[in-house]
């Protein structure tokens, strides 16, 4: 496929108030695409869109207010967003949350909370912008699991489980799409410097001392600035790159996972300990 181009195409970001999906909307502003963005912090959104506004009037920027955890909703944004878009020629599904606790530790309530988001939101808006981009030739699909979609660690049941499946439904999709003249990524970012640790659900099982412990945990291996987390994400979509690995806090376990894949976490615990 000949390279994905910015100038003029009309981007769809999911989660663009904050961390990557607005470090993925400011960068997709400055190379000339329009832009409608979705979140539902609506604030935020206001905030990036009046921002992409203010250096680049020669974009437009719409913005969705939108709870991504009600699948009825969901579907009708989804919709929405099909019938008034009809010239997307890129789809980012960046949106997502964390869930902290083991198994035991956390409801079923919750769980199905963050696959609503995680997992279901990305399946539901893609069915109804897919026409959109078979439609435009030369479109593309991004899809943001998470190192999380490359191994599963302990306390992620949760989130791992949601991002192993969108891994999935990105690669069965992309094998479908080679028809289409449509591109498909799915981006697996290592240590991202976002507020998805510190916002997370708490477990109903877990003491506040362990879920502080978990959080801190986490923030301190988040060494990546969104930005240049979506300079790599929008280089793979330029180059029609299938998978993008953010940080050696990805590749590493994904060498590790293809060396042992019974075994990987042994390994790295002994590498990181």
């Amino acid at each position: 496929m000949r390279r994905y181009r910015f100038a003029g195409g009309k981007a769809i970001v999911t989660g663009a108030a904050s961390g990557i999906g607005e470090a993925l909307s400011k960068d997709l502003g400055s190379r000339g695409s329009n832009l409608v963005l979705l979140d539902r912090d609506e604030a935020g959104l206001t905030r990036v869109a009046d921002d992409l506004k203010s250096k680049h009037p020669g974009i437009s920027v719409t913005t969705v207010t939108a709870d991504l955890s009600d699948p009825s909703g969901t579907d009708r944004i989804g919709a929405e967003l099909a019938e008034h878009h009809p010239d997307t020629t890129l789809l980012i599904n960046c949106a997502g949350v964390a869930l902290g606790g083991t198994f035991d530790q956390v409801s079923l309530h919750d769980f199905r909370w963050l696959f609503d988001i995680n997992f279901h939101a990305a399946v539901t808006l893609t069915h109804h912008i897919l026409p959109a981009l078979q439609r435009n030739r030369g479109s593309h699909l991004v899809n943001v699991s998470s190192v999380y979609g490359l191994f599963a660690p302990p306390g992620q049941a949760a989130y791992a489980s949601s991002k192993f499946a969108l891994r999935g439904f990105t690669e069965s999709l992309r094998a479908e799409a080679e028809a289409w003249d449509l591109g498909v990524s799915c981006v697996h970012p290592g240590g991202i410097k976002t507020a998805i640790a510190s916002n997370a659900r708490v477990g109903a099982r877990l003491s506040p001392s362990e879920a502080q412990k978990s959080v801190d945990n986490i923030n301190r291996s988040l060494t990546i600035s969104p930005s240049d987390a979506a300079e790599i994400i929008l280089r793979g979509v330029e180059r029609r790159k299938p998978r993008v690995l953010i940080g050696l806090s990805a590749r590493l376990p994904d060498v590790m996972v293809r060396i042992a894949p019974g075994n990987y976490m042994k390994l790295l615990r002994h590498l990181i300990g």
